[in-house]
């Protein structure tokens, strides 16, 4: 059996609920309303048949985000998260490239990269190479002008950690931005890439190895044999092509406002709601979440 999560924070009403059950009903009769999670918020629906023939069934009610996987475990034991325009709402080395006045050519290089148009590696020692010279206290800068943690990060975090759960922080970005920004959410493992400095200030290298898209998933593989879990006990979220190793090889991965490359190839997507919002997709009440 299946389950169906329909999220619509306030908005979710019998009418959606009934027009959710009518299309899955084309591909199970049988489908029914399980129960609500937070009523007017988050509910799920029980189906049998194939979860991305369900997902793809579902896709594209308005304002509502849908995750389907199977009924069990509904609860993850490894949280695995992108950071930049996921855990913060930010790609960090375009932000940082703003203090040498190459935001727009470096972004353009990173959206290219992110798209899965430019060998990731190559692309982010092109960057950081445009970068050489920039002094050290920028990094610092950048971090308290302009990252912002992506709403919901921190409830999603810390509750599943309250709960049992292990959260690995893994990036393509760097260690200057994800160890305080690991520290800040509540993550207990971090993976990202080492700038290398020379007289305070970037030298225009970055540490091998690079932390790619197969350094991501092997980061996933790791940490899930460490933990002695199985493939369905962990959830990954991501929001580029760089994620899309990780997002396939977890038990459940879900597309965070994402770029098309990892839509198709994750379990879900959320685009509507903060990323709290996947304690409804694990079965979790509002009233159980953490409160800072």
């Amino acid at each position: 059996m299946g389950v169906a999560t329909l999220i619509a924070a306030g908005k979710l009403d019998d009418r959606l609920v009934d027009r959710s059950l009518g299309l899955l009903r084309e591909l199970d009769p049988k489908s029914a309303f399980l129960h609500w999670i937070d009523e007017g918020d988050a509910a799920d629906l029980r189906f049998s048949g194939n979860p991305t023939a369900a997902r793809w069934a579902l896709d594209g009610l308005e304002g509502m985000d849908i995750v389907v996987q199977p009924d069990e475990p509904r609860w993850k034991r490894l949280l695995v998260a992108d950071m930049d325009s996921t855990i913060i709402g930010q790609e960090c080395i375009d932000e940082l490239a703003d203090y040498a006045g190459l935001k727009d050519k470096v972004a353009r290089i990173t959206e290219r990269a992110m798209q899965g148009e430019l060998d990731f590696p190559g692309a982010l020692r092109e960057r950081v190479r445009l970068l050489a010279g920039l002094d050290e206290r920028a990094l610092s800068r950048c971090l308290n002008e302009r990252v912002e943690v992506t709403a919901g990060a921190e409830t999603l975090v810390q509750t599943m950690r309250a709960g049992g759960a292990s959260c690995l922080l893994v990036s393509g970005g760097f260690l200057s931005f994800a160890e305080p920004i690991a520290s800040a959410v509540g993550f207990d493992r971090i993976k990202a890439n080492r700038l290398i400095f020379t007289g305070g200030k970037l030298s225009g290298e970055v540490g091998d190895p690079i932390v790619d898209a197969m350094a991501k998933c092997d980061a996933l593989v790791e940490a899930r044999e460490q933990l002695g879990l199985k493939k369905e006990d962990v959830l990954a979220i991501g929001d580029g092509a760089n994620d899309k190793l990780m997002i396939e090889e977890a038990g459940l991965g879900i597309a965070f406002r994402a770029k098309p490359a990892l839509i198709e190839a994750a379990d879900g997507e959320i685009r509507y709601h903060g990323l709290d919002s996947l304690l409804w997709v694990q079965g979790v009440r509002r009233r159980d979440w953490f409160r800072g």
